[in-house]
């Protein structure tokens, strides 16, 4: 797999492909006003008792909402405490400082949509987690665990097997990415992680409020989420990209520092160049697009909603069976709820399967392809009018909301 990192007008790109394929698209617009897993210092400046939530002042421009369900305190025994169970009025009181992460990114309102009418403000949480390459270090708990992303009964069990021998680290969430990984190599980074944690608490005071760290940035997401793949090649254009992908390595994949590699293009400093380079526009264009056409000729119409996203696998003029066009479909939906980053309830209609043998391949396809996602995905099964209905928890808005009127321009 090749990272391709570019800027167009301030917004950074990064796409990972595989054999020029592209499986994993990152921005981060110009108008994004909070980022996913960036931690504030915050001051509760109002309690809502209807909503049973907290307003929070992030840093002096930006608001928050913290729900009652997302409150975390440690109490006089040092048990660590979730909320939901009584109302945030008995928690938490106005003029209080608290230490909140976001859950989402958040951008400018006239760049969102479909934003929920109770997400007017970002959604944060007081369960923080730091997010590593092959770790989440969650800080507030001093356990050790699986990631509940990873519903493959053999995977959880050679992971659970490996966190068992491993006494040097508290608090870490193993992601998939960490059963090929050497014990020392866990240890080092759960290490990294409270390292960072510590530096960023001692910020974690005073009567000011403040931005005490950024979230991932998009290269950061996009080396993280394909930790457990080949990479080949980073490619940058920009020296200051170079720096941040250093930077990420030395922290977290010391053998990715020779996979770096600055790319000379006489167009260097034309937007998105080293991705016309690699002939990627068009490819990218395509997702900006309501359908995606199929190897086999079929094609997929997606639409997006209010309410939720439909979408509808069709014949092309090809032989194939329906369940030939319905797995060749799968894969390329999975790829695109992915990239597209699509979110909330999906609704598939595939084409009409021949017996509950068919649904059941198709069902266990879809499972397959998904485990890959990075966001957490739910597949509900098949609905009584044979609709595929899955949910889709996403980090950041859509692509279409991030990037669509930018890419238009390029």
């Amino acid at each position: 797999m090749d990272i391709i990192i570019e800027e167009q007008q301030g917004m950074l790109w990064v796409a990972a492909t595989d054999r020029g394929r592209i499986e994993s698209l990152e921005v981060d617009p110009v108008h994004e006003r909070v980022r996913w897993g960036a931690i504030y210092w915050a001051k509760i400046t109002r309690i809502d008792a209807t909503l049973d939530a907290a307003f929070l002042d992030l840093d002096g421009e930006d608001s928050g909402i913290l729900y009652a369900r997302d409150v975390r305190y440690k109490d006089k025994k040092g048990q660590l405490v979730k909320g939901g169970n009584q109302p945030i009025g008995k928690l938490l009181r106005p003029g209080e400082f608290i230490l909140v992460q976001a859950k989402q990114s958040y951008l400018e309102p006239e760049f969102e949509d479909n934003r929920k009418f109770e997400d007017k403000s970002p959604v944060m949480s007081m369960d923080v987690a730091i997010q590593g390459r092959y770790l989440i270090y969650t800080p507030l708990d001093d356990s050790n665990r699986i990631s509940s992303r990873i519903k493959d009964k053999k995977l959880r069990k050679q992971l659970e097997e490996m966190i068992a021998g491993i006494q040097d680290i508290q608090g870490c969430i193993l992601r998939a990415s960490a059963a090929n990984t050497q014990s020392d190599h866990l240890i080092r980074e759960g290490k990294i992680l409270k390292a960072i944690w510590d530096g960023m608490t001692e910020h974690a005071e005073g009567n000011e409020t403040k931005l005490i760290m950024e979230g991932p940035d998009a290269l950061q997401r996009a080396l993280s989420d394909n930790a457990d793949q080949q990479i080949r090649t980073i490619e940058v254009v920009i020296m200051e990209h170079y720096q941040t992908a250093e930077d990420w390595c030395e922290l977290f994949a010391p053998e990715l520092h020779v996979k770096i590699k600055p790319v000379e293009l006489s167009n260097a400093t034309t937007d998105l160049a080293l991705f016309e380079h690699h002939d990627l526009i068009r490819p990218i264009g395509a997702f900006f697009q309501p359908y995606t056409v199929l190897p086999g000729g079929g094609n997929v119409l997606i639409q997006d909603t209010a309410a939720l996203t439909a979408i509808d696998v069709n014949r092309g003029a090809d032989k194939n069976s329906n369940l030939q066009v319905n797995l060749e479909a799968a894969a390329e939906i999975a790829r695109h709820i992915r990239i597209r980053n699509l979110g909330g309830i999906i609704m598939i209609d595939f084409l009409k399967a021949k017996d509950e043998k068919e649904r059941k391949a198709l069902l266990t396809q879809m499972e397959n392809l998904l485990n890959d996602d990075p966001c957490t995905v739910q597949i509900h099964g098949f609905t009584k009018l044979g609709l595929l209905e899955l949910t889709r928890q996403r980090r950041t808005p859509t692509l279409e909301e991030r990037a669509g009127y930018m890419f238009e321009e390029a």
